[in-house]
Formats: structure tokens, sequence, C-alpha cells
């Protein structure tokens, strides 16, 4: 759990200590941008913005139920952010399962790609596909309830 938050408290701590200088050396409107920056891109790369996870095992029965895709991501992974996006209202049609945290989201993930654990990995109707493009998750979304 607490991996997934190192690189959001790392970009906070940076550039609180770049406002920092920056507000030493006289310049606080720059220190109040790049410090706002800073927190923008924490928040994109922390958990916060992924709809709640849940475990592998838990997604994949719901999904056999609703038929709702299953997407295996990690916190950080530029390419799961990407799909988030891309998703916008319409991610949380779908069970989220974050890697990290979740031991058999993990192996589900190497099974799935010759051993690496490469996200986003989507299950549709039981069958994986690698970092897939965003509009094609779409199509494969259920109507919302």
């Amino acid at each position: 759990m607490t991996r997934a938050w190192i690189l959001p408290v790392l970009l906070v701590l940076v550039g609180s200590a770049v406002a920092t200088g920056l507000i030493l050396s006289g310049n606080p409107g720059a220190a109040t941008a790049l410090l706002l920056m800073f927190v923008l891109l924490a928040g994109m790369n922390s958990p916060l913005i992924f709809p709640r996870p849940i475990g592998a095992l838990e997604a994949q029965r719901r999904s056999a139920v609703d038929g709702r895709p299953v997407i295996f991501w990690r916190p950080g992974c530029k390419y799961s952010l990407r799909l988030r996006l891309r998703l916008g209202r319409s991610a949380r049609q779908s069970h989220w399962v974050d890697i990290w945290r979740d031991p058999a989201g993990a192996a589900a993930v190497r099974a799935a790609n010759d051993g690496n654990e490469t996200v986003p990995t989507v299950i549709v109707a039981g069958r994986p596909h690698t970092n897939p493009d965003p509009e094609w998750v779409r199509e494969h979304l259920s109507p919302s309830p």
C-alpha cells in the first residue's frame, strides 16, 4: 500500500523544496505556480484518481456476473493513467485491480503477459488485452445500470 504513495509524496516534497527556494529568492508567484503544478502531478499519480480497487478474485467473480471488464493497473503508470483519464466517468463501469495491493492481481497480469507485470491489462470476456486503446475499452463497457 505504501509503495503506491511514494511517487506522489516525493512530488509534493520536491515541489515544496523548490517553492521554498523560490520564495526565499523573492519570487512567491512562481513558487505558488510551481507548487500547484507539483501537487497536480502528485494527484494524477496517486491512487485517488482511480476508482476504488478491489481484489482480482472478487473482480473476476463480479465480471463473470455483470460482464464488465477487469482492468489491472498500478499507481504511477502513465499508460494506466492515460486509460483512466480517457475513459472519464465511464471508468467506473469496470472493475479496477491495483496490482501493487493485490498479489493475485499481479500474478494474473504476469500470467497474461509472459511473466511481465505490464499494465494496463484489461480482461474482457475472459481474454486479456495488454495496453488496449481506450476507445476499444469504452466500446466493451456495459451500459451503466
